[in-house]
């Protein structure tokens, strides 16, 4: 098929600007490039670490990227900044799933604050319930993480921080208009005195939307009305510091999501007129304590619990809720300056409810030891995790890691590790599909890299290759399935292999006002036994982001380009998108911005059948007032 002009166009500018941006950086924040500290995350030893010194592949998308990304959605910010690929049942508040390394949707760990969140049932974060506004910064653990995360942490781990207070009362609010008689609006407050930190947040977006369901795929469900979609969430932070190194913290956060989406009764004949919806809504409240309690011993303590309600279809559709009960106790003890030891236990409760079956409990006690140490130029990372579930028995993993200082700038990395994906509740005991001789997908990852960073310039490339065997995927076959008549037309069943491969290559540069920052990632996922590529996953995917800003002026745009992908039933073609930003600083606590994201209208099939938004123009005025 021949490419069009505009298609091409944009593909010849995405190649100049890669070969432009000074090849490929650890961290692909423009910020990080700008500062002479070095950023400090957590993800990477479950303790604060500088970034700098991670043998993992750590991505961190820090508060002023957030800010001036531009970006519509979490999503957005994860597949720019992350190399994260995306599918999703329509436009901005639809399902949304996605693709750390290949790795299927639910063998990815997302938690807030700490707190591991998602359904249950479906095995994954619900991307479109979340807000922006509430986001602190976003760390990306990319690479084999079970053996600090346990079950599910194949493809990595997403670690989103909410906004904490500190320093002097900070009042920001903000509205926009868009297209599709889109609004957004939110506001947030937060500082710390006299030993209390505060921050709260709320935000309120409504959109019209189109319509999900393309009409020349010949579907059933193809409704010309617009699926729309209402979400309002709601943060809040409180901590106490009775004592230096000793703080005691709750925290909350609740979104509530309702979305039009597009589907059929059925016929004969269907009936695709109903006003089908999608009403999710979701928690996570923890309370924690963290001190110091020598100069070599700090320890932790978390009690959370995170909640997914759903009710999906007409208006009288089923109910299903997946609460998790998480407790932890966590020990970081400092062997040396420059040598860690974290010994960890962690429980973790999951319990299910719904019409289709009855309440469904499980149990997990895991065991966690991880060290991290310094020598010269030289350093090492190894981890250790051992599983106890109640319902699919017991799973040791790790990993092992180490760096190299070949220069002052250049530094080789090497990481190996073990991974498993627990079964999901769907998997083991929805009727007629699920059973409990169901085992857990299990991994063996590389990943070979190199960093290099000087000044305000950063590069690196990373090799990595995952061989997954016991996939869990749906068997029509009844002769694979337990011997009962409940499974004439199939089951889950432990019946695939996989190879997931591929390259990541980053870059940021900063020279006066200017900022470039890009990511170039290439895919090879392959199911070992038929040979062919795993549905919905690009070969490549390409995002280039180039910014000027004056303090008082800004300007940006930022180019995505996703590769062809294989479907079911078709192959969807590749497409590119351009997103532009600016904002002027009218006063001092005043800001006006706009945006106009997918500026050259590109029509975006995400997954077959599926479509995105065209262009959509926002415009709107932020206020930003601290010290009053």
């Amino acid at each position: 098929m021949q490419v069009s002009r505009p298609r091409a166009a944009l593909r010849a500018v995405a190649r100049a600007a890669l070969m432009a941006a000074p090849a490929l950086s650890l961290v692909p924040s423009i910020a990080a490039a700008q500062s002479s500290l070095d950023p400090v995350i957590v993800v990477g030893t479950r303790e604060a670490q500088p970034l700098s010194k991670s043998v993992a592949d750590v991505v961190l998308i820090d508060a002023d990227t957030l800010r001036n990304s531009g970006a519509g959605s979490v999503g957005d910010v994860l597949r720019r900044y992350a190399g994260v690929q995306l599918t999703s049942t329509g436009g901005p508040g639809q399902n949304t799933g996605y693709f750390l390394r290949g790795a299927n949707t639910s063998a990815t760990v997302v938690m807030i604050d700490g707190v591991r969140v998602g359904s249950a049932t479906l095995g994954q974060a619900s991307l479109e319930s979340m807000s922006l506004s509430n986001i602190e910064r976003i760390e990306v653990l990319r690479g084999p993480a079970s053996g600090l995360y346990g079950a599910d942490a194949v493809g990595g781990v997403i670690q989103i921080v909410t906004k904490k207070g500190q320093g002097p009362l900070n009042l920001n609010a903000g509205v926009a208009v868009g297209d599709y008689s889109s609004r957004l609006g939110d506001i947030a407050v937060s500082g710390a005195q006299a030993g209390f930190d505060y921050a709260a947040s709320l935000s309120r977006e409504t959109s019209d939307g189109m319509t999900a369901i393309r009409g020349d795929r010949g579907s059933p469900s193809y409704n010309p009305d617009r699926d729309g979609f209402a979400r309002t969430v709601a943060s809040a932070r409180l901590g106490f510091t009775p004592a230096e190194g000793h703080r005691i913290g709750i925290s909350a956060t609740q979104s509530r999501l309702n979305a039009q989406y597009d589907s059929y009764e059925f016929g004969p004949p269907a009936d695709p007129s109903g006003d089908y919806r999608n009403r999710l809504k979701t928690r996570e409240a923890a309370i924690d304590y963290r001190g110091t309690l020598s100069p070599i011993w700090t320890t932790t303590l978390q009690y959370a619990r995170s909640t997914d309600d759903s009710i999906s279809g007409l208006a009288d559709a089923p109910r299903f809720k997946t609460t998790r009960d998480q407790a932890t106790w966590q020990n970081a003890l400092r062997l040396a300056p420059d040598q860690q030891l974290v010994l960890a236990y962690e429980r973790l409760e999951e319990k299910a409810d719904g019409v289709l079956t009855d309440t469904l409990k499980r149990t997990n006690n895991a065991y966690i030891a991880g060290y991290s140490g310094q020598f010269g130029p030289a350093a090492l990372e190894a981890n250790l995790r051992r599983d106890d579930n109640s319902s699919y028995g017991d799973n040791t993993t790790g990993s092992i890691g180490g760096s190299y200082a070949l220069s002052p700038t250049l530094k080789l990395r090497a990481l190996a590790g073990k991974t498993f994906r627990a079964p999901t509740f769907n998997d083991t005991d929805f009727p007629f599909y699920g059973h409990h001789d169901i085992r857990p997908e299990k991994g063996r990852s590389m990943e070979l890299g190199l960093n290099w960073r000087s000044g305000a310039s950063s590069a690196s490339a990373t090799i990595y290759r995952n061989k997954v065997k016991d996939l869990i995927i749906y068997n029509p076959d009844p002769a694979l399935c337990p011997p009962t008549d409940d499974f004439a037309f199939g089951c889950a069943a432990n019946v695939g292999r996989a190879t997931l491969k591929g390259a990541t290559l980053t870059g940021a540069h900063r020279m006066g006002n200017w900022n470039v920052a890009a990511n170039v990632d290439f895919l090879d996922a392959k199911d070992d036994v038929t040979g062919s590529r795993l549905v919905r996953r690009a070969a490549h995917q390409e995002s280039v982001s180039v910014d000027y800003d004056t303090g008082v002026w800004s300007a940006g745009a930022t180019l995505t380009d996703i590769g062809k992908r294989p479907d079911v039933g078709a192959t969807l073609g590749g497409y590119a998108l351009l997103d532009l930003r600016a904002s002027w600083r009218f006063l001092p606590q005043w800001r006006l911005e706009a945006k106009v994201l997918n500026a050259v209208d590109r029509d975006v099939e995400p997954v077959f059948g599926y479509q995105g938004l065209g262009r959509q123009a926002w415009v709107g005025v932020r206020y930003d007032m601290k010290g009053f």
